[in-house]
């Protein structure tokens, strides 16, 4: 009599698989997966380990057992992937969030803490911090801003501490971004852009924050990239040109006649690339570099930059 297949034995079986596959994170994988077609928590999946699994459950769950195995990323297989703690919507349309861009995150609310906490000593009301987000993807950036940037008090009354502009070239990646941004609560404090950096607005000093994680990958990298990427995620936003600095050579003289004064420019990097753009930033009169965020691995993550 063959074995039953509870959600424990499942969960074992395909953990085994996906490893002889060559994923990274068999379990994980498996995981989540396995919660995605039971449409629970994670963590639930632990106080069901003796569940027998029912037949149309098998059969999903081994439909994307099988795309996964074939390279296709967990998170366009849920539609969805955390960030910041929260939950976003993913496409093919858009890349799939990743940690590293959380500590450009961490560095912009750090500065707007740092700003809010400046205008109330200064008993001056102020005005939120006018922001863009170049190259907004699935929203992340913007909409994480938006949600905990401190808030001011004007009046009286507590106001949104951000004005976020999200602005993509994409029109698919901008609808996954609204709708994110209205899942998340946080729609009608980001404006969508449709164009090419920030090539659509007049150089004029207007933004508080320039925030971007813009394609930076060089050719020659991307070709080396694992299937899992290069084969499923857009290319668009991924890759940077020849060296991987082509899209932040533009950006950079654009923020820079585009920030106020005191106004700071954040662009996410890869450790490889970070002495050519600092060289980029040093070309620009106006800015002061700052110390590059590294990551928790020591590495070279996000550029930083002042106007003066």
């Amino acid at each position: 009599m063959s074995e039953t297949w509870t959600i424990g034995r499942l969960l074992q079986w395909t953990a085994d698989f996906l490893k002889k596959q060559g994923s990274d994170t068999p379990r994980l994988d498996a995981e989540v997966l396995l919660a995605h077609c039971r449409n629970c928590q994670r963590i639930m999946l632990y106080t069901a380990f003796d569940e027998v699994a029912s037949d149309e459950l098998r059969n999903q769950y081994r439909e994307l057992v099988k795309q996964r195995a074939a390279g296709r990323p967990v998170a366009y297989l849920v539609g969805k992937r955390e960030f910041y703690s929260l939950p976003f919507l993913v496409t093919p349309d858009v890349l799939i969030p990743r940690p590293e861009t959380e500590f450009l995150v961490v560095k912009a609310l750090d500065i707007l803490k740092e700003r809010s906490a400046a205008l109330a000593e200064s008993g001056q009301p102020g005005e939120p911090a006018a922001v863009a987000d170049v190259g907004t993807g699935s929203g992340i950036i913007a909409i994480t801003i938006a949600k905990h940037a401190p808030p001011l008090m004007l009046n009286g009354i507590r106001a949104p501490g951000a004005d976020v502009t999200a602005i993509d070239n994409s029109p698919a990646a901008l609808e996954i971004a609204r709708q994110n941004a209205a899942s998340l609560g946080v729609a009608e404090r980001v404006t969508f852009v449709e164009g090419d950096l920030l090539a659509g607005f007049d150089d004029r000093p207007r933004w508080d924050l320039v925030l971007s994680n813009p394609p930076y990958i060089s050719e020659p990298e991307y070709a080396a990239l694992d299937k899992t990427v290069r084969d499923y995620e857009p290319r668009g936003a991924l890759v940077g040109g020849p060296t991987g600095t082509e899209i932040i050579s533009r950006l950079i003289p654009q923020a820079a006649a585009q920030l106020k004064p005191g106004g700071w420019f954040l662009c996410e990097i890869s450790p490889m690339i970070e002495e050519a753009v600092l060289e980029l930033l040093r070309q620009e009169p106006s800015l002061e570099t700052q110390p590059t965020v590294k990551d928790l691995a020591q590495l070279a993550r996000v550029v930083v930059a002042r106007k003066g």
